[in-house]
């Protein structure tokens, strides 16, 4: 049976629970089989009596009787079936042709994982290199300021959340379990076990490597087959549906079914497609910069006495303020014990992003500051939905000048963004971003609408953490990339509105933010592929067949 909000003290034993699961089921100690943790969170609102919450799946010697003694409990049931059942498999005729699936993110290797194992043996194209590869040449824009455009933060196997704090929760809805599948699969590729219970689970860069890798050896092992190195560069469209495509190198592939998990920042893909005439529209997403902060300064704000707690690790925290202006300014993807890294894809262009090890055990806690912005906004027509790409470009561009034009970022300290003035020397806070900063005034980079939303905000939220808005916390700009500015729109069957075959999918599409959403979406994505491989592949008139 499943039992929940069951909470303990901080520094309570094994034995504790033991006992705390004893007592709120009012059984015998020789009545409990044994229980396994589903779910564990902590209350810290209160940070001198901070609380651990549990969810628990637990055996007892006579279910029935204590389910029916315990009758009108809500927090007492039995256990839901979270099982990921397929639905279909590979049909006595394997489909030709195979299935195509563009991008290796979370998205594509999840589309044609599942596919894998429908027994539909997906060929995964990628842009970029393998993932030990990619991580060279990240590490070569990183640490010597060379970009390699098609080997990046953003392109190759993994994807951009392989250079990210590795956050696997979300707040979609998923009821059928599909979150489950993807954890259970990231535990199976290498993960820690704890991913299945902790409330905000995360893996860190350089357990992601390990991970992608067992993914990538298990879909071959199922008869998929995945190239790098193989950039799209046109798809076939004949009257309205997709009939293959071609790569950069020339080769020429048929396709009936093609997923496109290309990842958000896959520019002249979306040109690509738009040119094609594949319907999409422009979507908000959101401008900022990075804070960085000390990450004692979060863990005492947040957990008081009890910060460096090794049972609560580095503290997160999550922001929003509504301004005078109209926009609203929020937290995202705060990475504790994290750096600051170099993300852009383009040459001339800077943007950042945040990322941290399992650990995260670096010197500060860094978190985009951003606000929203609306197709409204972009320049040009409102509707060309490829203006908010030139939006994103002429903000990265400003920021690579702004950072002296080698790929070092601009960066002000927070006294002097509140008071209108450039810095010309750090604080307490170093900058954790490289090939390095460049000291100037952020405003010269961002829109005029979003400065005025920052400093409004920072002191708000300096009321909410205990020095957050101190002078010497730390703004490193562009953050440009929150998600697509784009949404190629499809129907309830996954494929384009206007483009029979190809199945939009993912954050790049405009239809996840995040690893857990993205991979989720790619599940969804790839059961949709599947039915229609059934289908096209039965004799007219007969049943689909599901399982």
């Amino acid at each position: 049976m499943r039992l929940t909000e069951l909470k303990l003290p901080l520094d309570h034993s094994e034995g504790d629970l033991n006992a705390a699961i004893l007592k709120r089921l009012g059984i015998a100690a020789d009545e409990l089989v044994g229980y396994s943790i589903f779910r564990r969170s902590y209350d810290a609102r209160k940070p001198s009596a901070i609380v651990f919450i549990y969810a628990l799946d637990v055996a007892v010697s006579n279910e029935q009787a204590l389910l029916a003694r315990l009758k009108g409990d809500r927090h007492i049931a039995p256990t839901p079936d979270t099982t990921y059942h397929f639905v279909t498999r590979t049909p006595p005729t394997p489909a030709t042709p195979r299935p195509i699936v563009i991008g290796t993110g979370p998205c594509g290797l999840f589309a044609a994982l599942i596919l894998a194992q429908m027994g539909f043996r997906p060929i995964v194209l990628e842009r970029g290199k393998s993932v030990r590869e990619r991580t060279k040449d990240t590490f070569g824009l990183w640490r010597q300021g060379q970009l390699n455009p098609e080997s990046n933060v953003q392109f190759g196997e993994g994807g951009a959340g392989t250079f990210s704090d590795g956050k696997l929760y979300s707040q979609i809805k998923d009821p059928h379990f599909r979150g489950r599948k993807v954890l259970t699969e990231f535990v199976k590729a290498g993960a820690p076990p704890e991913i299945l219970y902790v409330s905000k689970p995360h893996i860190g860069t350089f357990r992601l490597v390990t991970m992608v890798e067992n993914m990538r050896a298990e879909i071959e092992a199922l008869g998929g087959e995945i190239r790098f190195q193989s950039r799209v560069e046109d798809i076939d469209i004949e009257h309205g549906q997709v009939r293959g495509l071609r790569l950069a190198g020339g080769e020429a592939i048929a396709a009936t079914h093609i997923v496109l998990a290309v990842g958000h920042s896959a520019r002249d893909t979306f040109e690509m497609l738009h040119r094609r005439g594949v319907q999409m529209e422009a979507k908000a997403f959101s401008i900022g910069v990075r804070i960085e902060h000390p990450q004692s300064l979060i863990d005492r704000a947040r957990f008081g006495k009890n910060a460096g707690n090794p049972l609560l690790g580095a503290a997160d925290y999550k922001l929003v303020h509504h301004c005078n202006n109209g926009r609203s300014a929020y937290s995202f993807c705060m990475c504790p014990g994290g750096t600051v890294v170099a993300a852009t894809s383009e040459p001339g262009r800077v943007v950042t992003n945040g990322m941290s090890q399992y650990s995260r055990n670096e010197r500060n806690a860094n978190s985009a500051i951003v606000v929203g912005v609306t197709p409204d906004d972009y320049p040009g027509d409102a509707a060309d939905p490829l203006a908010g790409i030139a939006f994103q470009r002429h903000w990265e561009g400003l920021a690579f000048e702004a950072g002296g034009s080698d790929y070092s970022a601009p960066a002000q300290r927070v006294g002097d963004f509140l008071a209108g003035r450039p810095s010309n020397e750090f604080g307490s806070v170093l900058p954790s971003y490289t090939p390095g900063v460049h000291l100037t005034d952020l405003a010269q980079c961002l829109p005029d609408y979003v400065v005025a939303a920052l400093r409004e905000s920072l002191p708000a939220f300096g009321k909410e953490i205990a020095g957050f808005a101190m002078d010497d916390a730390l703004l490193t700009g562009v953050e440009t990339r929150t998600s697509s500015p784009l949404r190629i729109t499809r129907n309830e069957d996954f494929q384009s509105l206007n483009t029979r075959g190809l199945f939009p999918a993912g954050e790049g599409a405009g239809y996840a933010g995040g690893i857990l959403s993205a991979a989720v979406d790619g599940i969804k994505v790839a059961e949709a592929v599947a039915l229609s491989l059934i289908a096209h592949a039965a004799p007219k008139g007969a049943p689909r067949k599901n399982s």
